[in-house]
């Protein structure tokens, strides 16, 4: 089980445990993991093509994970375009998929869940109860069966990547956590599989998010550093820009605990969730220092 995205190789889709187990076992080393919930897009498909470089193997996940949607979420309108997800991958030079039926990885008797205080409880986790608890189940599963030397995640979801690496760190993982830059849009919109419920409006008011990160970023260098300002500004933007917009939450929170800064002192995450007709976006930016992103 070798992939460098040489092509040549045909991609192989594997549905079961078993299976999958038995291919690791005779997988070339160092692995790549890239957990997805499919739809994919150039976001995801960076992620894959990181991996191709860096490992010789290289396993992509298509699960949608039912334990991380909460009461009256969209996991039965989430989107499902197999078929195309597919054909994405191997154009990127993928050669092993993992898609489990639901039941492989959530059986119905499933009683031991990863739970998570701490930067699990801010932001989204404030706003979504049980979220983190879902991904982190989920994604420790995928971490036993695949055992990477490597997990690829986007920066899009900035606390995700926060909350699994917490995760590494605490139960001694042997993992390295790489995140990659967010993919956007011309227009700055960042990629995301729910931009397909967009309405056509609701689509340009969505270049709103990336203006008011923008705003905020340009506001702390030309020297302000007080929270509630940067916030304020990129509230105001949103406000202007996409008026059919419901601010869930624009907060500047420290990289580490995710807890709100007193101050813009060095880097900083400006994150943001806007809801657009029915649909929920999330984006974030670095403020302060040099990086830019988060680091991995």
């Amino acid at each position: 089980m070798e992939s460098g995205g040489s092509g040549g190789d045909p991609l192989q889709v594997v549905k079961t445990l078993l299976e999958l187990r038995g291919l690791r076992s005779r997988a070339v080393e160092p692995v790549g993991l890239v957990p997805t919930m499919g739809a994919l897009h150039e976001g995801h498909l960076s992620l894959v093509r990181a991996s191709l470089h860096e490992c010789r193997t290289t396993v992509v996940s298509i699960f949608v994970n039912p334990l991380q949607f909460g009461m009256g979420e969209d996991l039965t309108r989430y989107p499902r375009p197999l078929d195309a997800d597919l054909g994405l991958l191997e154009e990127a030079g993928a050669t092993l998929v993992f898609v489990p039926e639901a039941s492989e990885l959530v059986p119905p008797d499933l009683v031991t869940f990863v739970d998570a205080k701490g930067p699990a409880e801010t932001l989204c986790g404030a706003a979504r109860p049980g979220h983190f608890r879902g991904v982190l189940t989920i994604v420790l599963k995928l971490f036993q069966l695949v055992r990477p030397q490597k997990a690829y995640f986007g920066q899009k979801d900035a606390q995700q990547t926060v909350v699994v690496r917490t995760m590494i760190r605490d139960l001694n993982l042997e993992v390295e956590l790489r995140v990659l830059p967010i993919v956007r849009d011309p227009d700055g919109v960042a990629l995301s599989s729910r931009n397909a419920y967009l309405s056509g409006d609701e689509r340009g008011q969505a270049a709103a998010l990336h203006l008011a990160l923008e705003e905020a970023r340009s506001l702390v260098s030309r020297g302000e550093s007080r929270p509630e300002q940067v916030v304020e500004a990129a509230r105001r933007v949103i406000r202007e820009r996409a008026p059919g917009a419901r601010i869930d939450y624009v907060e500047l929170v420290d990289l580490v605990s995710l807890r709100p800064v007193e101050r813009v002192d060095g880097e900083a995450l400006l994150a943001l969730a806007v809801r657009l007709g029915a649909t929920r976006l999330i984006d974030n930016t670095i403020l302060g220092g040099g990086g830019g992103r988060i680091q991995g």
